[in-house]
């Protein structure tokens, strides 16, 4: 892995839209040589659950010491570090460092000792950043209120059209259900390598998977 960007101020950020900002992210990170040019290292990470209530810790946005915040949804970048270290997250919403590497971010900011309530278990969808750069789309009408009016100001630059031309697949990724969680990491790889979208794991996975992916 190239020498890391320690400033997030490098990267295009626009509050509350997060699949945008990654999108960008992932982007950068490759024509800058941060990641391989084609973003064969780096995997886009959905957090959410069927309730859409995810509590995750040291988010900037939130008004608490302790930086927790009750999200819909999140989104994330996880780059496999192959010099041999720990995978790193570029979060560009968090207050940890930027990035930070895959086990203190779960401890910090999932937080899996803190018992919660089935209701804010967190789900990950992890896809694969070369297919997600191909087929994420969004128009941006989750933003809208039921009169058109913007809920949070839109980025500046053009909505992101897929290379199929579709306009809009946020849904798509977003909604998360444990009944789709992988059980048989045998076939896992595959699966990430090859589908749409991604595959789906519960917080206790997170690192297995990765671990496994380094693994390759």
């Amino acid at each position: 892995m190239e020498q890391l960007i320690s400033d997030v101020s490098h990267f295009h950020h626009t509050p509350y839209y997060c699949e945008e900002n990654v999108y960008l992210l992932c982007k950068k990170l490759c024509t800058d040589g941060i990641a391989n040019a084609e973003g064969s290292d780096i995997f886009v990470v959905f957090i959410s659950n069927e309730k859409k209530q995810i509590p995750l810790w040291n988010q900037k946005a939130s008004h608490r010491a302790d930086g927790v915040i009750l999200w819909d949804y999140h989104v994330i970048c996880i780059q496999i570090n192959q010099g041999g270290g720990p995978p790193q997250v570029w979060d560009l919403d968090s207050s940890l460092p930027f990035p930070s590497p895959l086990p203190s971010y779960i401890s910090e900011t999932i937080r899996p000792s803190f018992k919660l309530f089935s209701d804010f278990n967190r789900l990950f969808r992890v896809v694969h950043a070369p297919i997600f750069l191909r087929c994420f789309a969004s128009d941006r009408r989750h933003m809208k209120d039921s009169d058109g009016n913007w809920m949070q100001e839109p980025p500046q630059h053009e909505p992101i059209v897929a290379e199929d031309g579709t306009v809009h697949n946020l849904n798509e990724y977003i909604n998360i259900s444990a009944a789709n969680a992988t059980t048989d990491f045998s076939s896992i790889k595959h699966e990430l390598y090859t589908q749409k979208h991604g595959v789906v794991i519960k917080e206790n996975q997170l690192e297995e998977l990765f671990s496994q992916i380094a693994l390759q």
